[in-house]
């Protein structure tokens, strides 16, 4: 899906329609804030309007107070705003996301972060990103969220609901205690685990926390749910892939030493006692992610945990080549 451009009629451009990009950044990192003023200046050159949480305003360089509007949360089609894009790490990113989801609005992601999976171009290439900006020139791509529901089991009631577009964890609050869960995946019991937690996470998550947990990478076009056990104390405790209507349900029982906590994304949490559930299923709103490019995601894989595709014994043959090459041409008649 490509682009589109919306927005309202603007008479200084012969009828046209007004165009509104927003632009959500890292204010607390000076290089965020100069990628983001190059950016707006970019937008305003082509005639774009960007615009700008209230918040993020006086972050910038006063002289852009006339080419930005203020922006609210949440966004809606009222705002006329046709992509969101973000400067800063996956954590800013997940901000953003918060913004768009229910308005089911793109985002394209710019990386000032480390690894930076959810961004689709580097700080350094704002000049391309306007290109494509103002052409329309990008593609959206779907990924799956989780959506999560915080009730106690004796009579159903709910106390708390949310969603996550990596993860949803639940962790002990104790450190040197153990939770004791009871999971059920589609209504049926699994496993009772003594563990530090329980991670129910999404494609998109299978790079983040769950990946550190021991879970394996799973491809973003790959319609499906991810369990992961956090150092459980059980024979069977490996992590499993599910399918995408699977309903995971995981109960913290009377036996367990300590309360947990439910955690999205690591930005929203809430208290899970004894006695209490939460249940994950696949959300009702698809991240939409802006791409520029036609990257396939091995590529991706590769550049983002700048692995060695030739692998170590490839990598000990170039080194063996690279010694033996001036010893043959030293030795050559």
């Amino acid at each position: 899906m490509l682009g589109q451009v919306t927005g309202v009629l603007d008479p200084r451009q012969g009828g046209r329609p007004q165009r509104t990009v927003g632009v959500l950044t890292h204010v607390g990192r000076p290089a965020a804030v100069d990628a983001a003023t190059r950016l707006i200046d970019g937008l305003h050159d082509a005639g774009i309007v960007s615009a700008l949480p209230v918040d993020d305003l006086a972050a910038l360089d006063p002289r852009l107070s006339d080419t930005v509007t203020a922006l609210t949360k949440p966004i809606t089609d009222a705002h006329g705003i046709e992509l969101l894009v973000v400067l800063g790490g996956d954590g800013t990113i997940l901000r953003g996301a918060e913004w768009v989801l229910t308005a089911d609005l793109p985002l394209l992601g710019v990386n000032l972060g480390h690894v930076g999976f959810l961004a689709e171009a580097e700080s350094s290439e704002i000049d391309s990103i306007v290109e494509h900006i103002v052409a329309g020139s990008y593609r959206v791509e779907e990924r799956s969220t989780v959506q999560v529901t915080l009730r106690e089991c004796q009579d159903g009631a709910v106390v708390w609901s949310s969603y996550a577009i990596n993860e949803v964890s639940l962790e002990k609050a104790a450190r040197e205690r153990m939770l004791e869960v009871l999971v059920e995946v589609d209504g049926r019991p699994l496993s009772r685990w003594a563990c530090d937690g329980v991670l129910v996470a999404t494609p998109t998550g299978s790079t983040a926390y769950a990946f550190s947990a021991g879970g394996p990478v799973i491809w973003p076009g790959v319609d499906a749910l991810l369990l992961v056990p956090l150092s459980a104390h059980a024979l069977f405790s490996r992590p499993l892939v599910l399918g995408p209507t699977s309903t995971v349900v995981v109960e913290l029982i009377e036996a367990s030493s300590t309360h947990g906590v439910v955690w999205c994304d690591g930005r929203r949490s809430a208290e899970l006692r004894t006695g209490m559930e939460i249940e994950v299923r696949q959300g009702p709103h698809k991240l939409r992610l802006a791409r520029l490019s036609e990257a396939p995601f091995t590529d991706r894989l590769v550049n983002k945990f700048g692995l060695r595709v030739e692998g170590w014994r490839g990598a000990a043959e170039a080194e063996h080549d690279s010694v033996l090459q001036p010893q043959r041409a030293w030795s050559s008649p």
